[in-house]
């Protein structure tokens, strides 16, 4: 495992381990979007939201009109909704590439990956001049202060380097797996049981 220098995970997958033992995160690819000393917030990206489709929730927050004619830019059609995390899950967050910024809204993760959390870049995603890349979740993992550390020393999570491929691709049933193969495990050789030595 990579752990950047300062100690805190802004920017990487945070991969849980089959042992999981919050069902809400079996199975996750988590981004982490902010870890300090205060806690940590991230977005699960692997796991879409049963049942709402991204132009419907356009039509429903009234940023394209509804009907049977939604007609948008061809990016913005593939958009999956995600369920990003058992927080806020009423609440939306789009992780994009860095060619797009709203003053006072977009937060710079690292080089390459943003989150905003406004209608702004929804509206610029139905004109088709928002991000060149960008995902879209409903709610956000969060943990307090310490607890994501003991939750990674209680065998609960790997981290590993993100990179953008792998966060924006439309790959879903995959993405955990080839988040593993990343950091040299093989999906069918890990164990559902840890210990420390």
């Amino acid at each position: 495992m990579q752990i950047p220098e300062g100690g805190y995970l802004d920017g990487q997958f945070l991969v849980a381990m089959p042992g999981m033992p919050d069902d809400r995160f079996s199975r996750s690819l988590v981004y982490v979007c902010a870890h300090s000393a205060e806690g940590a917030m991230g977005i699960v990206v692997n796991r879409p939201s049963d049942g709402i489709e991204f132009p419907e929730l356009l039509a429903q927050l009234d940023i394209i009109p509804s009907g049977g004619g939604i007609r948008l830019p061809g990016k913005a059609k593939r958009l999956t909704v995600l369920s990003g995390g058992p927080v806020e899950t009423g609440r939306g967050f789009v992780l994009h590439s860095s060619d797009f910024y709203v003053d006072n809204s977009t937060l710079a993760i690292d080089d390459g990956v943003s989150l905003t959390a406004t209608v702004d870049i929804l509206r610029a995603i139905a004109r088709g001049d928002g991000p060149t890349d960008a995902i879209f979740a409903l709610g956000y993992a969060g943990w307090r202060a310490g607890q994501l550390e003991s939750e990674i020393n209680g065998n609960g999570w790997l981290n590993c380097p993100s990179d953008k491929e792998l966060l924006f691709d439309h790959g879903f049933e995959t993405k955990y797996e080839r988040a593993l193969r990343k950091i040299g495990i093989d999906p069918g050789m890990l164990s559902t049981s840890a210990g420390h030595a």
